[in-house]
């Protein structure tokens, strides 16, 4: 459960349980029984582009959002943020680009939701510290459980395969 470190053992051994049952996979579909439909990287700029606007109106432009295939392979990320800054004659231009892990094209609308908050809320904060999570819930409030499913997804996509048809 290499999804799961750092979680307490009562939870660790629900999830244990679930799994020995065969019942992590109707949990997750109960709880996000519809995959999101935006499969496009027009969509996923526009889809994040909208959460930026409604709360991180005063942050720096995004220059670029993309589902990349080999990110969570390669680095063992599900998303990343990277800046940019290019000397133009007597001005700095900054572009700022997030890369969300291709496997988040088939989960549930709220997976994709907290991983685009989480990296938005890297625009303004750098380090996951505790105005990093704030801001995470601010924009999305049920942030840390989204993310805890989201890691049990990713358990039983590793056990069993894509969860939605």
């Amino acid at each position: 459960m290499k999804y799961l470190q750092g979680y307490p053992e009562p939870i660790l051994q629900q999830v244990q349980q679930l799994m020995q049952a065969n019942k992590l996979k109707t949990y997750l579909l109960n709880k996000y029984p519809q995959q999101h439909q935006v499969r496009s990287e027009k969509a996923l700029y526009e889809f994040v582009l909208a959460l930026k606007n409604t709360y991180l109106k005063k942050s720096s432009p995004l220059s670029k959002v993309v589902y990349d295939n080999q990110l969570h392979i390669v680095k063992h990320a599900l998303g990343t943020h990277s800046y940019v800054n290019r000397v133009q004659g007597n001005k700095i231009k900054a572009k700022q680009e997030i890369r969300i892990a291709g496997l988040f094209r088939h989960m549930g609308p709220e997976m994709l939701t907290m991983i685009a908050v989480h990296e938005l809320a890297h625009l303004k904060e750098k380090q996951h510290n505790k105005a990093f999570y704030q801001l995470c819930l601010h924009m999305q409030p049920n942030y840390h459980q989204v993310e805890l499913d989201t890691r049990l997804y990713l358990t039983e996509r590793e056990q069993n395969g894509c969860i939605y048809q």
